[in-house]
């Protein structure tokens, strides 16, 4: 019998600069292993993130509120047992374009 799952790290970006949050998670998403997950703890409904990964990496994603507000809300986001395609990438400046240029654009 195999051991029951770990219980997914939780990321609380609440006290973290609003311009640093997207890069952190992106960063997170990028070290799950296919079927891994994510808590994400944040202060505000993360549509903007949520719309960001459907762009940048459609099909390869779960997404599943666990709390929604109104003070707090918990994301459950992992990553499918898909690969990500070769042009989903990060910018080492930060940039989530998803762009595999190297630029935004």
């Amino acid at each position: 019998m195999s051991p029951p799952p770990a219980e997914p790290v939780s990321i609380d970006v609440r006290l973290l600069p609003r311009s640093h949050r997207h890069l952190v998670i992106f960063r997170q998403f990028e070290a799950l292993a296919p079927g891994e997950a994510f808590e994400l703890v944040n202060d505000h409904d993360p549509l903007g993130l949520l719309h960001q990964f459907r762009q940048i990496l459609p099909g390869l994603f779960t997404w599943d509120y666990r709390l929604q507000g109104p003070d707090e809300w918990r994301v459950l986001i992992g990553r499918t047992e898909v690969s990500a395609p070769a042009n989903a990438h990060i910018h080492d400046d930060g940039c989530t374009c998803g762009s595999s240029s190297g630029g935004c654009g």
